[in-house]
């Protein structure tokens, strides 16, 4: 069983050293980051991370900001740290899907050796989920096979930085306009999968995973075994690191006691599928 987190972020070191540049420049990193005491990591600090924990690999990815030019740099970073690291990292790439030139920048990653497109910040980006935002994008998506990461967030419950108002309603109204797209609902998808309890919302998402980030943040550890009843093939083992650490996500993990077989598929082996792991040295 491969060992895959599914949700990593990693910054390029000359970004990093001027975060309260980039705080100033992008008015939702500087509300994830503005507090020098949020981490930043690099790919050096992630693949140090998975191999205290024993991970194979992950699925790792810059900061989906509003200006296409840092999201190049981003994409850049994660694409050599890719070739550096070759079979820990699987790349993805973010884009600003409203600016001039998203569809082409992921068309360049894509060719590149990137597994999809994400993870995208609809309130940060200005994204509008239920519209068509995402149509060009998608459209890439769907011809190259890869999937898109997204992030939502439960709308209701504590508030905390980085809590947007796009959920689970919205996440559905994309799912259900894009049906032969793969799409990554990031944090449980707001708590989407419990809709999936509803047929007709179950034949709707056909195509949807949910990743587990952030989890230890906003759920109790019932979340696992309960949604693994119904979505088992559709769920993505995610710390958020820098966030969370992959050791502590995966500690969480354990204490419930899945089954193996469920286990199994959420701490690897739907990830291999999703992201093609096998394909291109990794």
């Amino acid at each position: 069983m491969p060992l895959i987190d599914s949700h990593t972020h990693i910054l390029p070191p000359e970004l990093a050293a001027d975060r309260a540049a980039l705080c100033r420049r992008d008015a939702w990193f500087g509300s994830l980051y503005g507090n020098p005491r949020a981490r930043l990591a690099t790919a050096e600090e992630l693949i140090a991370a998975l191999d205290e924990t024993g991970m194979d690999g992950a699925v790792a990815f810059g900061f989906a900001f509003a200006d296409s030019g840092l999201c190049r740099a981003c994409n850049d970073y994660v694409l050599d740290a890719t070739a550096r690291y070759v079979g820990r990292i699987l790349p993805l790439a973010v884009v600003s899907p409203c600016a001039e030139g998203a569809a082409i920048e992921a068309e360049r990653c894509l060719s590149a050796g990137a597994r999809g497109i994400g993870e995208l910040l609809p309130d940060g980006q200005g994204i509008d989920l239920s519209g068509d935002d995402l149509d060009p994008l998608l459209g890439v998506l769907r011809e190259a096979g890869a999937p898109l990461l997204v992030h939502v967030n439960e709308t209701v419950g504590h508030p905390y930085a980085g809590k947007g108002r796009h959920g689970p309603a919205e996440a559905y109204a994309l799912a259900a306009r894009h049906p032969d797209n793969d799409i990554v609902l990031a944090h449980w998808g707001g708590g989407l999968p419990f809709y999936e309890l509803m047929p007709e919302v179950r034949k709707a998402l056909a195509r949807v995973w949910y990743d587990t980030s952030a989890s230890s943040l906003l759920y109790v550890d019932a979340v696992y075994r309960h949604v693994s009843n119904w979505a088992a093939d559709k769920i993505l083992f995610g710390s958020d690191f820098p966030l969370i650490s992959p050791l502590r996500a995966l500690r969480r993990v354990r204490r419930v006691r899945l089954a193996p077989t469920i286990a199994a598929l959420m701490m690897g082996d739907n990830a291999a599928r999703l992201f093609r792991l096998g394909e291109a040295g990794t």
